[in-house]
């Protein structure tokens, strides 16, 4: 299995069957080294409304007929624009023919602007846990730091994990290595970061202090064979 990252918090997990994504944010986005018009998904994951995480899933997931699975209220209102969703919520798990899904809790906002300007509560945000081809991907989302993130690593043998570590909108660096030592992921690789100045953050200097070995900055379009 291959996974890559590709700016803000875009993942694209190729798995031998499936092509998955992780909030799609291309368009827009200056650290993202895709072309979202040329972007081939199975699946895409969201864990939460705002559109720097949705970003162009309505438009590949039509062109490519993608399964969009996503927390309650934002599968319902994509599903209101012509996309093939799954809901999930907080705490459900569910098999699918590509892997194992768990939305967990992330403590953050949630709502998608549309072309119209108008705001659209989403439903609560959500990080999640994806388990396929034996390995598990834990996608933090956006969040803060919470105790519970020690749980999540008890329960779960994580192989890699993605934490936000940008600051002001989620957690910062100093938060996000107290996440890391509480997930306890075989490798962890920060995320939600330099996307905009507000969130201009060191990614090598946080890896640098994760547990030895642990820590990898992803440059936009690299990868990690797990």
């Amino acid at each position: 299995m291959k996974v890559s990252f590709h700016g803000q918090s875009v993942v694209q997990i190729q798995t031998e069957t499936h092509t998955i994504f992780i909030d799609p944010f291309i368009t827009g986005n200056g650290t993202c080294d895709l072309d979202a018009s040329k972007v081939k998904a199975d699946v895409i994951l969201l864990t939460h409304g705002h559109n720097d995480h949705v970003g162009d899933t309505i438009d590949i997931a039509k062109r490519n007929n993608s399964l969009v699975v996503a927390p309650n209220e934002l599968a319902n209102y994509l599903e209101s624009r012509g996309l093939n969703t799954h809901p999930m919520h907080i705490g459900g798990a569910h098999q699918f023919d590509f892997g194992r899904v768990k939305l967990t809790q992330a403590f953050h906002g949630s709502a998608f602007v549309d072309e119209n300007g108008q705001s659209i509560y989403t439903g609560m945000p959500a990080g999640i846990l994806l388990t396929t081809e034996n390995k598990t991907i834990y996608h933090a989302g956006d969040t803060a730091l919470f105790s519970d993130l020690k749980l999540i690593g008890e329960m779960n043998d994580i192989d890699l994990a993605f934490l936000p570590i940008g600051d002001n909108f989620t957690m910062g660096p100093e938060d996000a290595l107290i996440a890391a030592e509480w997930i306890n992921a075989k490798q962890v690789v920060p995320m939600h970061y330099n996307t905009f100045p507000l969130i201009e953050q060191d990614g090598d200097a946080f890896a640098s202090k994760v547990k030895p070995g642990k820590g990898i900055a992803l440059k936009p379009g690299e990868a990690i064979e797990l």
